[in-house]
């Protein structure tokens, strides 16, 4: 029976290792840090990156990435581990240097880079020495749709010249590159050969960094950009002209399975703060744990979780194995999302008034879940492939089969 949902012996005693690394360094951490505000820049800065050395001498440093590049080499299933432990913690993905984009970029630039490329970007991006972000997309036009992108670069001479607008640049006030994707191609033979990636140094002149944009849970880290006369050298093209398209999803994949590896996580935490708090609180003659209404509240979120972290390892598993993962990573990405929000709802409703207070984490995550739903491919962009794929399946076979996963049952 080739079916086996445990890890070997080496796994899991890296997710004990993991785990305990989070609990007895992240967690401290961040407690000492608390309000950012409330502590010299300095002592902020000093701690994080002791956390990261800390990480890097207990052998817990890039898990994503293969061993010649300082890596821990783990695959996607063993990664689904770890990610979901280190997202225990707020800064834990960070501290482990496996948080987005900086991961996703990670990934891009190991399949599509040169040589020189790689050791230009890759390698302090690898070492932690320099962080990184992914400009795709503008506001003009639909985020969802990269074949509507009108970001320009034309090629004059060695260089190439480019002029748009990007906004919700994540990590782009703190990175030393992007990977820029522009339309450089005026009539390709298909809309998705439109647009090619770029890596840019920053800051550069044309680069403008113009706001942090203001979101639902503070300006934190999500940039609006203007890009005026910006000048690329040819060399700092990537994986080649008219990639652009095949670049980003490649990138998207594993990304959003990232997200959702860490979502669990969060829903987990939610799901925990909730059995808890009806444990202990007592209304109306019994605890609320007694009462069926939040008996199902907490049956709904224990089998949603459960379904989250099987659609994830399997998503993992085909990413492992070299098969076609893309309708597995859109539907896994779609479901955690919302399983996500639902679950820190209930969370929220069972705490009352102090789950939406701010004395617990849950009015925080609860902010932040929002975006789920439209990060990486809005819900309904989603929906539409799956459907699509699933038509196309019958068509074919006769049978959804290949299109719910291609399961042995």
């Amino acid at each position: 029976m080739a079916i086996d949902f445990t890890l070997s012996p080496e796994l899991e005693a890296i997710r004990a290792r993991v785990r305990d690394f989070i609990q007895h360094v992240v967690r401290p951490g961040e407690a000492t840090i608390g309000d950012q505000a409330a502590i010299e820049r300095r002592q902020y800065v000093k701690l994080l990156l002791q956390m990261r050395a800390e990480a890097k001498a207990a052998g817990l440093w890039l898990p994503h990435m293969p061993k010649e590049w300082g890596g821990m080499g783990l695959g996607h299933v063993a990664l689904a581990m770890v990610q979901a432990e280190a997202a225990k913690a707020s800064y834990g993905p960070w501290v482990l240097n496996c948080q987005a984009p900086d991961e996703g970029n990670m990934h891009t630039l190991l399949h599509w880079a040169t040589d020189a490329q790689k050791e230009k970007y890759l390698r302090p991006l690898c070492e932690g020495r320099i962080m990184s972000c992914f400009a795709m997309t503008e506001p003009e036009v639909a985020g969802s749709d990269p074949t509507l992108i009108q970001t320009r670069a034309i090629r004059a001479g060695d260089d190439w010249i480019a002029h748009g607008h990007k906004w919700f640049i994540s990590n782009a006030r703190r990175a030393s590159f992007a990977i820029l994707i522009a339309r450089t191609e005026d009539h390709p033979e298909r809309p998705q050969a439109a647009s090619t990636g770029f890596i840019v140094d920053l800051p550069s002149p044309g680069w403008t960094r113009v706001r942090e944009i203001e979101t639902m849970h503070g300006a934190t880290g999500h940039s609006e950009i203007r890009i005026e006369g910006l000048h690329i050298p040819n060399d700092n093209v990537l994986g080649g002209r008219g990639q652009g398209h095949r670049l980003g999803q490649y990138r998207l994949g594993p990304a959003r399975l990232a997200h959702c590896m860490r979502w669990i996580s969060q829903a987990e935490t939610a799901l925990e703060m909730m059995v808890d708090r009806a444990t202990q609180r007592f209304a109306h003659g019994s605890l609320l744990s007694e009462k069926q209404g939040i008996q199902w509240m907490i049956a709904d979120s224990t089998m949603e979780l459960y379904q989250c972290k099987l659609m994830v390892l399997h998503a993992a598993y085909k990413i492992d194995r070299g098969l076609d993962f893309t309708s597995e990573v859109s539907m896994t990405k779609h479901f955690v999302a919302n399983a996500l929000g639902r679950i820190l709802d209930r969370a929220i409703q069972v705490h009352g008034a102090l789950g939406y207070s701010t004395d617990t984490p849950l009015a925080h995550m609860f902010q932040h879940a929002r975006w789920a739903r439209f990060a990486d491919g809005p819900d309904e962009v989603h929906q539409m492939r799956i459907a699509q794929r699933t038509i196309a399946a019958w068509r074919t076979h006769g049978s959804s089969r290949t299109a719910t996963g291609d399961l042995p049952l």
